[in-house]
């Protein structure tokens, strides 16, 4: 989104331009499309250097490997997931041919689309480990490019943008799973996916409410929209349900949020009745193409099962292949009945479990893989290990900064702080229900909420910088000054009649030591990040350490 500063007169000049209302409803980002997309790119050049690199390493399975990489490799040559050998680990990794199946179907407790990813890879690449972490790392790399772009859209500026991609590449628990096949980071990805749809919505839906106004619109209700990017939007959030479950309570909540923000931007137009006309106009459209849409996702991601005999559960296959999908509902269904009790049914304890509220601080992470070689580090002791735990430096200043953020969306009401709230409460309240009821559960089911975190920082680090002086016609390139009339009604900037708009076009402050200080002050934040980053670099990339120096690095018991 971009900045909500309007455009401003220099300060010398004692008349300003009043805003169409295009320009206060959706004002443009600076910079140009170069700008916009070379500054990403580099950051997503590091961030997949840094992931594909010794991406080979360790050539073993690593903890959920062991089931994913085997259950993607049936999902491609059955359709659906299959029984394996005792011995499969090893002939997994010896030959992408090896015969590893045993006799019948495989019942599984997650939906199909994240192996049906990772089996991308090893059909590309063969039944290794680099072929079952190829699409993970892909998918870990790509999203520091769309969180780059919708941080810009957010706060108006690039820099921030790629301030907001470089902490993500850096951040220790989405390189781990950016690097192991398992199922998180695809949540993630999906959701930020949605996410960012949701929010170029934002800007293009109010733009052409802006011109609809503009040109007449007779209507109490206002126009009716289309809203393109939602379907968008549906579809990543229904295959982020086709990869965990979790990825329900997103649709959830960016469902009421983007109607908050359709009312929001009604009321801003003056429409004379926006509540109806969100209800009326809005809210049944926005049913559709983010639940309605998501299932129809969702259902696709399961074709092989539906189209291939053989499956856990599946009954009489047609020979007519357009009946398949309408007689497998029911055996679909019952499938569905049978996962659901085995995730309320999970309750068995585990070394390195966790619980949600344990997650921000970092109290337990995952060892995803550690052995002792016996030489290789120059000491007589050597260690080896894939620590799932998250940059200390960025979890902690992230915990800070959703304080600030809440702080943000109370008292200032600034719609990106409710929307970053939103994407993070759904990845982690959530959770709590299941953690009363002594579920099984890991730090790494935290990697959807990640993005979120990293957009609370950069949001909090742009106030405290400030906005740039500007000249006429030019917008702040950066997040915009807290002036409480900027922010309206939650989740929303909506304006408060001519006096907010008056109040509202006041020239912004010349850059000065404000500035000076908080830009410091966001720098200093993203090189001890990267030290952070660089320290633990090889506890979460399989190095081999002297013992000494891989314990120097285990800072609380808890880690071990």
């Amino acid at each position: 989104m971009a900045t909500t500063d309007l455009v401003a007169a220099p300060v010398a000049s004692p008349r300003r331009r009043t805003p169409t209302l295009r320009e206060w409803l959706a004002p443009a980002i600076p910079g140009g499309a170069l700008a916009g997309w070379l500054g990403p790119l580099l950051v997503t050049a590091l961030a997949g250097f840094l992931r594909f690199y010794r991406l080979g390493s360790p050539h073993a399975v690593v903890f959920d490997e062991t089931y994913y990489a085997k259950d993607a490799l049936a999902l491609w040559r059955f359709g659906w997931e299959h029984n394996t050998v005792d011995n499969a680990d090893k002939m997994l990794i010896a030959d992408r041919h090896a015969d590893i199946w045993s006799d019948g179907p495989s019942f599984v407790a997650h939906p199909p689309m994240g192996k049906w990813m990772i089996a991308i890879g090893e059909w590309l690449f063969g039944a290794t480990p680099f072929g079952w972490r190829f699409v993970p790392a892909l998918v870990g790399t790509l999203s520091v490019l769309i969180l780059c772009r919708v941080a810009r859209r957010m706060t108006g500026s690039t820099l921030l943008g790629c301030a907001a991609g470089l902490l993500l590449a850096l951040d220790g628990l989405q390189f781990v799973t950016s690097r192991a096949a398992l199922l998180d980071i695809f949540v993630m990805f999906w959701v930020l996916a949605g996410f960012a749809c949701l929010v170029n919505d934002r800007d293009r839906s109010r733009r052409q409410l802006a011109e609809r106004i503009e040109g007449g619109d007779p209507s109490p209700y206002g126009p009716f929209l289309m809203h393109g990017w939602r379907w968008g939007a549906g579809v990543c959030l229904g295959l982020a349900c086709a990869t965990k479950w979790t990825g329900v309570f997103y649709i959830a909540g960016f469902g009421l949020m983007v109607v908050l923000w359709d009312y929001g931007a009604r009321r801003a137009a003056a429409v004379r009745r926006p509540a109806a006309g969100t209800l009326l106009l809005e809210a049944g459209p926005a049913f559709v193409q983010l639940v309605v849409v998501a299932v129809v996702a969702y259902i696709a991601s399961w074709w092989g099962w539906i189209f291939k005999p053989g499956g856990w559960g599946r009954g009489e296959v047609s020979g007519n292949p357009l009946w398949r999908p309408v007689e497998a509902m029911p055996d679909l269904w019952h499938y569905h009945k049978e996962m659901l009790h085995f995730h309320t049914g999970l309750d068995a304890s585990h070394p390195y479990q966790s619980w949600p509220w344990d997650w921000p601080i970092l109290r337990r992470p995952v060892a995803f893989f550690y052995n002792e070689p016996k030489s290789g580090c120059g000491a007589a002791r050597c260690s080896r290990e894939i620590l799932g735990i998250g940059t200390p430096a960025l979890w902690w200043g992230a915990l800070a900064a959703l304080v600030g953020v809440l702080l943000l969306w109370l008292v200032l009401r600034d719609w990106r702080a409710g929307a970053i709230l939103m994407g993070f409460l759904a990845g982690w309240l959530t959770w709590f229900p299941s953690a009363f009821a002594d579920r099984t559960m890991f730090l790494f089911y935290a990697t959807p909420m990640i993005p979120f975190m990293v957009l609370a920082v950069v949001l909090v680090l742009g106030y405290l910088i400030g906005p740039a002086s500007t000249t006429a016609g030019a917008h702040a390139a950066s997040v915009p000054r807290a002036d409480p009339p900027d922010f309206g009604h939650p989740l929303d900037d909506v304006p408060e009649g001519a006096g907010a708009t008056a109040q509202r076009l006041q020239p912004p402050p010349p850059a000065g030591l404000r500035r000076v200080i908080g830009a410091a002050a966001a720098g200093a934040f993203l090189l001890v990040v990267l030290a952070n980053f660089a320290y633990f670099y090889p506890i979460l990339a399989a190095q081999t350490l002297p013992y000494d120096d891989w314990h120097a690095r285990i800072w609380f018991g808890t880690w071990v």
